[in-house]
């Protein structure tokens, strides 16, 4: 991973995270939020993986069915954000829509995805924070302003 601070200003901070071949983007992307200590930040990204695993959240059993890629993918969109999970510490939430050789897409909720070549990341911090808490109906942490 490299990274470059693009801009300061206020209390925002945005970021060029630039991951590469062999690096999981979720680990890496989660490593460098701790890093940062991020309390509230939104980021988006393109580039492409070699394998990922993708999610649907099922209502009816409360968890996320996993869904393996197994194939080289574009990231056709990738967006997410950043906050502080119910033990404090900085929590992901991404979703994605891959794009197959054929011109068919995949989507969901990112679990898991290794760079092939590369994933280009900007990523925005703001001066807030974000606070996740558990949510009874759905079982998941959710972002409570």
């Amino acid at each position: 991973m490299k990274t470059k601070l693009l801009a300061e200003n206020g209390g925002l901070r945005t970021f060029a995270v630039i991951l590469e071949t062999g690096e999981e983007a979720m680990a890496t992307l989660q490593s460098f939020a701790e890093a940062e200590r991020l309390t509230a930040a939104h980021f988006t990204a393109i580039g492409a993986f070699s394998r990922a695993v993708i999610s649907y959240f099922d209502w009816e059993r409360k968890a996320y069915l996993g869904i393996p890629v197994e194939e080289q993918v574009e990231v056709a969109a990738f967006t997410g954000d950043v906050a502080i999970d119910p033990e404090g510490r900085p929590a992901l939430h991404a979703h994605v829509v891959l794009g197959r050789r054929s011109g068919s897409a995949l989507a969901g909720h990112l679990a898991e995805a290794h760079v092939r070549p590369t994933l280009e990341v900007i990523l925005t911090e703001t001066p807030a924070h974000l606070h996740k808490q558990l949510d009874p109906a759905s079982g998941l942490a959710l972002i409570r302003p």
